[in-house]
């Protein structure tokens, strides 16, 4: 063992003269052990809440999107076959999407439809209801022709619950692309049947969004030929972007491809920014915690004058002076950080597992304070802990570096 080590560690363990030192030792591995615990704790919350958000939004939206750029999608069928022969595709389905408006019995409300195939959007995304559009579903309803009956559609049930529609009741879905006549544009309308519901527990889709097949949306929007885009499921997320570029790049020019991250970006990026700023302002506090390091290393300093000014006597460097003191600082910071990392471990375990803090429904989309803590945070909140222990050892280590032992041992 280095002998600066050695001092080091005897200095940590000798019971102090001053009563106050050993406090605000105490205070150090205390303060540094809760800023790293907070950290932690936050760090993992806010990627919880990223991780969830993500979950929801995959299950709602497609990994990848696939259109023309100003042109009629008309060759979607041709699109769809060669997306679902590309490795990595899971699943690949044509979507007509239009925002119309709704007219129940006394309310009318804004809505976004998408039209799709059910049994191939069933496949890509995360709404069990979607079989309820399947045709074989009320064929033998609609094959008495003297009692037709209109064409299904499922909606968020925030959007059902602003209509004041149940299942099975009708509505009218207004479509701006009418028909021109002599008083000008009519709006199309027709007739549909609430036939199920689906909730997210995010109120963008639930409160806005309404599924149908995919000739039905065409017929509102007056393209029975074409459709707006080309939606995909892939495998491995992550690697939505390069599968989109391989199937643009086998189409050839007027098309393109945007993932799952593309058409969130502002989503993701605000949460990427609120995650940074959580991290910085924590790691501000654990800086105001290590200023008690520098407080107890000068009050060392102060204290071993004498033993300073004998080391160096007997042949101690400025250097290893400065690096006992150094070692001493970085001795409190790693029982604060080992012992922050170990308790923001634990709280974030045990809030993952029993699901302690709980949060009120009818305010946020979770039930429960969610909590993903990824090692690579861990580590980084580690390091940044002992960066911080270590600059504020410095100034007293300097010092400490500096003393005359002739004039330490004459005055002391």
């Amino acid at each position: 063992m280095r002998f600066e080590l050695f001092i080091s560690r005897r200095y940590f363990k000798s019971k102090p003269r001053r009563t106050i030192l050993s406090l605000i030792t105490l205070l150090s591995i205390a303060g540094v052990t809760i800023g790293v615990t907070a950290l932690i704790v936050v760090i993992g919350v806010m990627s919880g809440f990223e991780s969830d958000l993500k979950t929801r939004i995959l299950g709602i939206e497609p990994h990848l999107v696939i259109d023309r750029v100003d042109q009629p999608f008309r060759n979607f069928h041709e699109v769809v076959a060669l997306a679902r022969q590309t490795p990595g595709v899971q699943a690949a389905w044509a979507v007509q999407e239009l925002q119309v408006m709704l007219k129940a019995d006394t309310r009318i409300s804004g809505a976004v439809i998408k039209g799709v195939d059910p049994l191939a959007a069933a496949k890509g995304l995360s709404i069990p209801s979607l079989g309820s559009l399947v045709p074989s579903a009320d064929l033998a309803k609609r094959s008495r022709p003297e009692a037709p009956m209109p064409p299904p559609l499922i909606m968020g049930r925030d959007l059902a619950r602003a209509l004041g529609v149940i299942q099975g009741d009708t509505l009218f879905v207004v479509s701006p692309k009418g028909t021109l006549a002599p008083v000008g544009v009519v709006p199309y309308m027709k007739r549909f049947e609430v036939v199920d519901f689906f909730q997210t527990g995010m109120y963008e889709y639930d409160g806005s969004l309404v599924f149908m097949r995919l000739e039905d949306a065409q017929a509102l929007a007056r393209t029975q030929d074409s459709a707006s885009a080309v939606e995909l499921r892939v495998d491995r997320v992550f690697k939505s972007a390069e599968i989109g570029r391989q199937i643009v790049s086998r189409l050839g020019g007027g098309y393109r491809s945007q993932d799952w991250m593309q058409l969130n970006q502002n989503l993701f990026s605000a949460l990427k920014l609120e995650k940074a700023a959580m991290f910085i302002t924590l790691t501000l506090i654990t800086l105001v915690a290590t200023f008690s390091i520098t407080s107890s290393l000068v009050m060392m300093v102060m204290e071993k004058t004498k033993d300073i000014a004998i080391l160096r006597t007997l042949g101690a460097t400025a250097q290893s002076v400065k690096r006992i003191f150094v070692l001493q600082g970085m001795i409190i910071g790693v029982i604060g950080t080992v012992a922050g990392v170990f308790f923001g471990t634990l709280l974030c375990y045990v809030q993952d597992a029993y699901q302690l803090i709980r949060l009120p429904g009818d305010v946020y989309y979770i039930t429960a304070l969610p909590v993903d803590l990824k090692i690579l945070d861990v580590v980084a909140v580690a390091l940044s802990a002992m960066c911080i222990c270590f600059l504020a050892t410095l100034y007293p280590a300097v010092q400490a570096s500096r003393f005359n032992p002739v004039e330490a041992i004459r005055y002391g």
